[in-house]
This record gives structure tokens, sequence and C-alpha cells, in this order.
């Protein structure tokens, strides 16, 4: 079997992915990218039951799927429900709060960078299907299907 594109192209491909998050959250390093990307991957995550959180990271591209996971502690307990489109900024803003410099916007800019990346869609909303009120909202807001 050869090896899959994913992985043999992950560095380009995610190049190309950070560069997109740091353009459309108007951000100016790909640092900040990364951590407003991680923030909102863990955020998303944070809600997920450890099989949801699986199978929606077996969708993700290489590297974007390393982050959904880096640093998970799953606990086997039921993840709190999706709450509020502002609840969940307040979240996305919570981690690393010091050092954090997503926009308001966030979670709909990562939404729209990672529906533009090698992700596919089809994929992407079969799975959020299967998932709890909130979660397909999460990546599919009403700004990014305008």
């Amino acid at each position: 079997m050869p090896m899959p594109q994913t992985y043999f192209r992950a560095s380009v491909e995610f190049d190309a992915f950070i560069q997109d998050v740091r353009d459309t959250c108007m951000l100016q390093t790909h640092h900040q990218a990364y951590h407003t990307l991680r923030a909102v991957l863990h955020t998303f995550r944070d809600h997920l039951t450890t099989e949801q959180a699986l199978a929606f990271a077996n969708i993700l591209p290489a590297v974007t799927r390393a982050i959904f996971v880096e640093d998970w502690h799953p606990s086997g307990l039921l993840p709190p429900a999706f709450p509020d489109r502002e609840t969940l900024i307040r979240e996305v803003k919570s981690v690393r709060r010091h050092h954090n410099l997503a926009p308001d916007s966030a979670i709909e800019d990562i939404a729209a960078a990672l529906r533009r990346s090698s992700i596919d869609e089809r994929e992407l909303d079969r799975v959020l299907a299967g998932f709890p009120d909130g979660a397909a909202a999460f990546w599919w807001p009403e700004s990014v299907a305008a």
C-alpha cells in the first residue's frame, strides 16, 4: 500500500491551511493562527464524547488532526452540551487567554478555512449529522453558509 497523500503532503497542506487561517482571522503571524486554530479545535472537542472526537479527528488532515488531539485527556464523562455562540466564543478566547488573540469571528473563520482546505465536506457533514445539537452549527454557522 502506498503512503497516503494526507501524510506525504502534510507539511505543504498545513502550511497553506495555516496561512489561510492567518489571513482569514486577520492575524499577524502563523504562531497566532496556530493558537487560534488550536483554541477553536479544543473548544469543539470539549463538547464531544471520546468516540465522537475520534470520528471527527479521522476526517481532518494529518497535522490538523494532531492539533485536535494535542494535550487531550478524555475523562469518559458525558461532555457538556454545545452552548450558545457567545459562550463558545468566550471558551475559545479562554484558551491560553493571556496569549490569545482570537477574533470574535474565530469559529466562523476557522470553519471557513477548514472547508476550503483539503477536508471532504460531504464526509464532514456526514460525521457532524450524528453529533449532538450544536455540533454542525459550530462548523457551518450562518456566516459561512451565506
